[in-house]
């Protein structure tokens, strides 16, 4: 937590008048008892109608002063606080796009989401009442206890044994309740991640009628926050019974000795009174205390978690921009991918090398590590053993911009953004024109999806494409992909929404493009591979045969096999 208060230094300024103005206001409110003391001892007792007047003067410009500087302490703590976790905001986004996808995959989208937005708040809140509240209470508290000393030293020894008790109690709460909220943000993260999942996944879990298992599974969640937040929240609530306990006792303690001064004629009524009221502001200040503290154990609960993303390591990007020397595009040498230490091998011993300009298919059935290999092209995993080149140099020593420059990649999902259709293109190539975006959505075979809309170009995809059916979003993304013009273009199953004419029509493309490429296609249809150069086959993680369509089918069981049973679906290919 302590280390996000770097990004305090630049509202040095607010952080300092705010604070000050709280204690100039406090400075005018322990002044307060004592002009009360005189309009009873001076006026009311005396019949001085003047002095009471002339004193209720004095509390009015006390007032509006110390209204004047709760004002300005209000403005500048919140300027403090809200740019504060607005810089922070920013630095974390930043930050969380450099994490590579294992980290991201560890630590979780809805937990990162969780951390950029509502432990960002709480420590906001947290910042806010900090700078008014953590000078201005103790001020307090202590500015009361020695104007009770200067009021008469015998009656304010009972201030004495009230704040330190009142201190042990509160530290004490404190002390209990830091790891609880934290436990609390963790199963708040639980929530929010199975609400994500829902809400993403509502279609498919009505189709199979699982409504009633995932809200089980919700409650089962929910009830764990709820059993958390209730045991914190029954430690914190022991914060104010308890000060208001012993701040009644010590009021009962300093009337009662202050009722037997008055009549020895050690003490005037006025100055009980206002050994009252200071006791009374004690109370107050307390209370507030013991919320601010509740409020700061959140808030340090909350940056620790959000401290944890920033000292998550990113990907490392040693910024050079290396030669194109080889006349191999990909070359995979000894290659293993685990996605953790304990996990079994994604992929072991892979071992190709792909040429400038060659169409390379990768088939395998389902979990054969055919997304996991292309993915280490683009450095989105890293090797945990063997060498990954492209162009002839390791990834690893390659600039990521550099690196992901060179490569145009169609995921597996395609991923829209809200906007216009023009929008979208120019994520790849921010400085496209409208010739070359609708060149390249007519080799992607999307010109006409995206001419027979309204706008055309100008056409607003709503967030995540849902207003384009799957093949449409496919074809976008393939456009995308295609305008950056890239050296490398890897289509990792991104046909798989496309009819069979659509699909042969986009390869008869890809292979009239204006400009060269390597094309690398995942896919699991032996039809879209027959005219690769050749055909990577993989089996649980390993590479079971490399050869063409011709040479697969008569030496390769597992290839022979695809090709049989989609083949023999569709007669005639």
């Amino acid at each position: 937590m302590w280390k996000l208060l770097k990004y305090l230094k630049k509202y040095l300024k607010e952080t300092i008048i705010a604070p000050f103005f709280k204690v100039l206001e406090v400075c005018f409110e322990l002044l307060t008892p004592i002009v009360i003391a005189s309009v009873i001892d001076n006026g009311i007792a005396l019949g001085d109608k003047g002095h009471i007047l002339k004193m209720c003067g004095i509390l009015a410009v006390l007032a509006v002063v110390g209204l004047s500087c709760t004002l300005v302490a209000q403005y500048y703590a919140a300027k403090a606080s809200v740019g504060f976790c607005t810089d922070i905001r920013s630095a974390l986004f930043r930050h969380i796009g450099k994490l590579s996808y294992s980290k991201t995959d560890k630590i979780g989208t809805s937990t990162l989401i969780t951390r950029l937005t509502g432990d960002l708040n709480q420590v906001q809140t947290g910042v806010n009442l900090t700078l008014r509240l953590l000078l201005r209470s103790p001020f307090v508290v202590f500015g009361a206890m020695l104007m009770a000393f200067i009021v008469d030293p015998k009656a304010a020894l009972t201030f004495l044994w009230v704040i330190p008790l009142l201190t042990l109690v509160i530290f004490g709460v404190m002390l209990i309740s830091i790891p609880l909220y934290k436990a609390v943000q963790q199963a708040l993260d639980g929530v929010l991640s199975k609400t994500n999942e829902n809400l993403r996944g509502v279609r498919v879990i009505r189709a199979f009628v699982k409504e009633n298992e995932e809200i089980s599974e919700f409650e089962n969640k929910n009830s764990l926050l709820y059993s958390l937040q209730t045991r914190v929240g029954k430690i914190s609530s022991i914060l104010n019974p308890a000060t208001v306990i012993i701040i009644n006792i010590g009021i009962a303690v300093l009337i009662y000795n202050g009722a037997l001064d008055v009549k020895a004629g050690g003490l005037t009524k006025g100055e009980v009174v206002a050994l009252y009221n200071y006791m009374s502001q004690i109370l107050v200040e307390l209370i507030k205390l013991a919320n601010l503290i509740i409020n700061i154990t959140k808030s340090i609960a909350c940056g620790n978690r959000i401290q944890a993303v920033f000292e998550t390591e990113t990907e490392n990007d040693t910024g050079k921009a290396l030669e194109n020397t080889s006349e191999y595009a990909v070359e995979f040498n000894n290659v293993t991918l685990k996605y953790s230490k304990n996990a079994d091998p994604a992929l072991k011993n892979i071992d190709f090398k792909i040429k400038k300009g060659e169409t390379v298919g990768i088939i395998g059935a389902t979990g054969s590590g055919k997304s996991s290999l292309i993915n280490l092209i683009p450095r989105f995993y890293e090797a945990t053993g063997g060498t990954v080149k492209v162009n002839g140099t390791d990834v690893r020593e390659q600039s990521l911009s550099a690196l992901r420059k060179t490569i145009g990649i169609v995921p597996q999902k395609a991923v829209l953004f809200k906007g216009t259709v023009r929008e979208n293109m120019l994520v790849s190539a921010p400085d496209a024109t409208d010739e070359m975006i609708n060149t390249a959505l007519k080799a992607a075979q999307g010109y006409d999806t995206v001419y027979d809309k309204k706008g055309g170009l100008d056409f607003e995809i709503e967030q995540e494409g849902k207003n384009l059916s799957g093949g449409q979003k496919q074809r976008l993304t393939i456009a995308r992909a295609l305008l950056r013009k890239p050296e490398i273009l890897i289509l990792d199953d991104s046909s798989s929404a496309l009819d069979y004419a659509t699909d042969a029509a986009l390869r008869t493309a890809l292979k009239n493009l204006d400009f060269e490429t390597t094309v690398i296609i995942v896919s699991q249809r032996a039809s879209a591979l027959r005219h690769a150069d050749k055909i990577i086959v993989l089996d649980n993680g390993e590479i079971a045969a490399i050869g063409t369509d011709e040479e697969l089918k008569d030496t390769c069981d597992i290839y022979r096999e695809i090709r049989r049973t989609q083949f023999t679906e569709k007669e005639g290919e």
